[in-house]
């Protein structure tokens, strides 16, 4: 079920705020969660009921294990527990992710016929799979209690973070279930949290799905593209993933909200960023957060050499970017931001008017650093979207090839959208050969309100600093309006697929 579907908006939304704050009027606490989580697992199997078996056979694992805990102490009980826990977590997430992508390897290093099982990949399980693995190794480490079944049920399972994140802690979701004060229903968290979910549809509806028409009809002529137009798809797509990304993190938040509670933020402005440790301090934050806790510390973070520290850098972003997909270009986009990070690292070149840990030689204003991240960001965004190295450099050539053979008007034309029909339809009636003028323009403009929007505040501060006024209540419900009459172009969220 997506967010962005009327089916969620008129049908199970509704529902889940009327049996949550129903129950907890009644004082039916307990029942109150199961039946979240009841609604939640029914959110979640809309999209394939194979899925339910996975998550329910991965929480009941999980929760097992931390039950065993309870009944055995000692620091080898411990040591077999984190094992057991860590294992049989990156054992379900190497079987559906991983398995076909190393079989793939296998065959091709040692000329070997192994079959390929194309296991169907469940939503989200990369996210729910980190989620527990970051509770069971806080309970091998004694940093967490064994919570009651049904408080770890809803930590997994709350419908908002299931599908796209955040990562949540255990520490940061189960005390605000358990808080009594936010059991009852409060306007002024159902207003912002109302508001900020729309201003997160309208990002993704409204512009995260019309730069995706540009950017899938870019990605599938990989071999026919010029400069002029490699150059925009990869524009388009640097804004699509951002406001596809950001809607749902906003979604996330604001749907929360409707239920009083808080999940941590995961996307504040990453290309306002100066540098790209920056920009990853911005950007799925809480990914970051789960690398740095339980990797990268774990493995002596910065406390050892400067050669470990770096290699466990670099150790990190590959991490990140296999946990992004199972492929090639996926491990090579998280090198490439490795790389750039311990450039950085290095102290070479350092931001003018920033923190730095290491004393930089030279110093470059800070306009001049966002250049070079957005730029590079963007490069690497070649790798992230094309379906195999040989396509991503395909892009580069394109790009850097200087040729300009017109392809950017058919590029243009992808852009039909129903908003444009009327003045399509009074352009090819009056001067049918201004058309794909037109269409370039529509994407140019398009390009230039998402640069202009990520200069401005994001949706956080809105909702934070806004008046409510009727100003802003009505430009919150033409935003609602636009993006239910556009939902005929609905398209999953780009993170499901991780």
């Amino acid at each position: 079920m997506l967010f962005n579907s009327y089916i969620f908006l008129f049908l199970f939304l509704p529902m889940a705020l009327l049996g949550w704050y129903g129950l907890n009027k009644l004082r039916k606490y307990e029942l109150a969660k199961f039946f979240l989580s009841g609604m939640s697992l029914w959110f979640y199997g809309y999209f394939n009921t194979y899925y339910l078996l996975v998550i329910i056979f991965s929480i009941l694992t999980n929760y097992l294990l931390s039950y065993l805990m309870t009944l055995t102490h000692g620091r080898a009980a411990r040591r077999l527990g984190l094992s057991g826990g860590i294992g049989f977590n990156l054992a379900v997430l190497f079987y559906f992710k991983y398995y076909d992508f190393f079989i793939e390897n296998i065959n091709l290093l040692f000329h070997t016929d192994f079959n390929l099982k194309h296991i169907l990949l469940p939503l989200g399980i990369s996210f729910f799979t980190f989620q527990q693995l970051s509770f069971i190794i806080d309970r091998c480490m004694g940093r967490s209690e064994h919570y009651s079944f049904v408080d770890y049920l809803t930590f997994v399972t709350f419908f908002p973070q299931l599908i796209a994140g955040p990562i949540v802690l255990h520490t940061e979701i189960i005390p605000q279930f358990k808080d009594p004060e936010r059991k009852s229903f409060r306007i002024e968290n159902f207003v912002k949290g109302l508001c900020l979910f729309i201003l997160g549809l309208a990002k993704k509806v409204l512009l995260a799905d019309t730069l995706a028409l540009a950017v899938n009809f870019g990605f599938a002529q990989t071999y026919f593209l010029d400069s002029p137009s490699a150059l925009l798809v990869i524009l388009a797509y640097t804004f699509q993933i951002y406001f596809d990304f950001s809607g749902y993190s906003d979604m996330a938040m604001g749907l929360a909200g409707l239920f009083n509670i808080r999940l941590p933020v995961n996307f504040n402005s990453p290309y306002k960023a100066c540098s790209v440790r920056e920009l990853w301090q911005r950007w799925h934050m809480t990914l970051s957060r789960f690398f740095i806790t339980y990797v990268y510390i774990p493995l002596g973070g910065s406390k050892k050499s400067r050669g470990r520290t770096l290699l466990n850098t670099m150790v990190i972003f590959m991490l990140s970017g296999l946990w992004h997909g199972a492929n090639w270009t996926y491990v090579a986009w998280g090198t490439m931001q490795g790389l750039l990070v311990i450039w950085e690292n290095l102290g070479i070149v350092g931001i003018r008017g920033t923190e730095e840990k290491t004393p930089s030689r030279f110093h470059i204003p800070k306009w001049m650093g966002w250049i070079f991240t957005f730029s590079f960001f963007n490069l690497s965004l070649f790798f992230f979207r094309s379906e195999n190295m040989a396509s991503a450099l395909q892009m580069f050539k394109n790009l850097f090839s200087l040729r300009n053979t017109g392809y950017i008007r058919k590029l243009a034309a992808s852009m039909d959208i129903p908003e444009f029909y009327l003045f399509e339809q009074a352009v090819s009636l009056l001067a049918p050969e201004l058309l794909s003028g037109a269409y370039i323009l529509l994407l140019l403009l398009l390009l230039a309100v998402s640069a202009f929007i990520l200069t401005r505040k994001n949706s956080l501060q809105i909702v934070e600093a806004a008046s409510y006024d009727s100003g802003f209540c009505w430009c919150i419900t033409l935003l609602f309006i636009w993006s239910l009459i556009s939902f005929s172009q609905v398209s999953t969220f780009i993170y499901f697929n991780f």
